[in-house]
């Protein structure tokens, strides 16, 4: 039976057996998406192994629907020009929530995952889950206003969310970074405020799905996605899937300890990664060097005081600038993640490994003269396949773009447990 296998180019093959007829759909559609020049009828059903009248019949219907367009003709060989199917970027959209404890971003995606409409705001200090979750819902209705995006062309909603989370009762649950939201039904309540459908998933997932769907993610399909932000944590991406776990909290790596010393965690440890390599933890450690003083306050400026996201922003900056202390700081917590990431590569032999997330356009400059040398040294693969080390494709939105990438992933991509035959 060929449902559910891929080929050896990344396409995932089909099934000619009865009653599996969306799961051929998605197949031919992921097959289109992957070839943006276009391809033929004839070309879909060579690369999804489905015969010439399925591909025919689904390539109709993708037609009737909206979701595919016609992008010329292809010459050259015998017989008349073959028609090209392309994705039809306006063919259906998807909403992306990123709720990071220090902002919240939202943003309207095309079929390609491409950013059509944005929008940000700090977290609201000392608000509580209800009424953050009521600003979400404003932010999603004005962004759809603002884009003139018909709301019924608009697939559902994804929520990327700090872990840990409950997948099956798309809840937050006990988050060290939210405080506050203890077991909080993100699914539920924002399907009830904004009427459509939502997903919720952990932002280090969101964020792998994002670099996978922007095609960043090659070889074999298989990388480790770090997280930057508030904290750390890993992406996992194997063979052209994204690994969740059994509960769907697979990558966290905050409480590895990656070298001798460092900052005292709440897990009573000393130098887990999570603490040491923390925004919070650098600037603490900058004041403690003499490099400034911060009176830090984490909800934002009021009374003059200044965000943690400020205060480390001009600690990166002086690093970049050439002060030999803030440089020597964050060079050693780019050696800590250095570490992680050559242990998670030789644990799981992945081709890639990629940066991003809020913090990372700050960490840039030193984590990527300081992290490839490291790694490709260390890992055991090295004398047998290239590694590549770097930062997102994607952008600062990664995890926000993820998360509508997931509303489009779950529509419209095959995976092998969608696949259910009834005989």
């Amino acid at each position: 039976m060929s449902a559910g296998r891929t080929t050896a180019n990344g396409v995932r093959r089909g099934s000619n057996l009865p009653r599996v007829g969306d799961y051929n759909q998605v197949v031919v559609l992921e097959a289109i998406r992957g070839h943006a020049a276009g391809l033929s009828r004839v070309e879909v059903a060579v690369l999804t192994g489905l015969s010439a009248q399925t591909v025919s019949n689904i390539c109709r219907r993708l037609l009737e629907q909206g979701l595919v367009e016609e992008a010329g003709k292809q010459g050259g060989g015998p017989g008349k020009p073959r028609t090209l199917l392309r994705l039809k970027p306006q063919g259906r959209y998807a909403i992306g929530v990123h709720l990071d404890p220090a902002v919240v971003t939202v943003v309207l995606l095309d079929l390609l995952g491409r950013v059509v409409a944005r929008q940000e705001r700090p977290l609201r200090r000392g608000a509580g889950p209800g009424q953050v979750l009521a600003d979400v819902a404003d932010d999603v209705n004005a962004v759809i206003g603002a884009s003139g995006v018909e709301r019924e062309r608009i697939v559902g909603l994804g929520v990327a969310a700090p872990g840990p989370v409950d997948s099956a009762a798309g809840a937050v649950v006990h988050p060290p970074n939210l405080p506050g939201w203890d077991r909080v039904a993100v699914r539920d309540l924002l399907a009830a405020s904004t009427g459509l459908p939502v997903v919720l998933d952990k932002d280090v997932v969101a964020a792998a799905v994002a670099e996978m769907w922007a095609g960043g993610v090659g070889g074999t399909g298989s990388a480790v996605f770090f997280y930057l932000g508030t904290g750390i944590g890993a992406g996992l991406v194997l063979r052209g899937e994204v690994y969740r776990g059994a509960s769907g909290n697979s990558g966290e790596v905050g409480h590895l300890v990656t070298a001798r010393g460092g900052a005292e965690c709440a897990c009573g440890l000393a130098g887990c990664l999570g603490e040491s390599t923390s925004p919070a933890h650098l600037v603490s450690e900058a004041e403690r060097l003499g490099l400034g003083r911060w009176a830090l306050d984490a909800g934002g400026d009021p009374g003059g005081r200044t965000s943690t996201t400020s205060a480390f922003a001009e600690v990166c900056e002086l690093a970049d600038g050439g002060d030999p202390v803030a440089g020597e700081l964050l060079a050693d917590a780019a050696r800590r993640t250095a570490k992680a990431a050559a242990d998670l590569v030789d644990l799981l032999d992945v081709e890639q490994v990629v940066f991003g997330g809020p913090a990372w356009s700050l960490l840039e400059r030193t984590f990527l003269q300081v992290v490839p040398p490291l790694v490709r040294e260390a890992v055991a693969s090295r004398d047998i396949h290239p590694l590549e080390v770097r930062g997102t494709v994607v952008g600062a939105d990664v995890a926000a773009v993820g998360a509508g990438c997931l509303v489009l992933e779950d529509a419209f991509s095959p995976r092998s447990a969608t696949l259910l035959l009834q005989h």
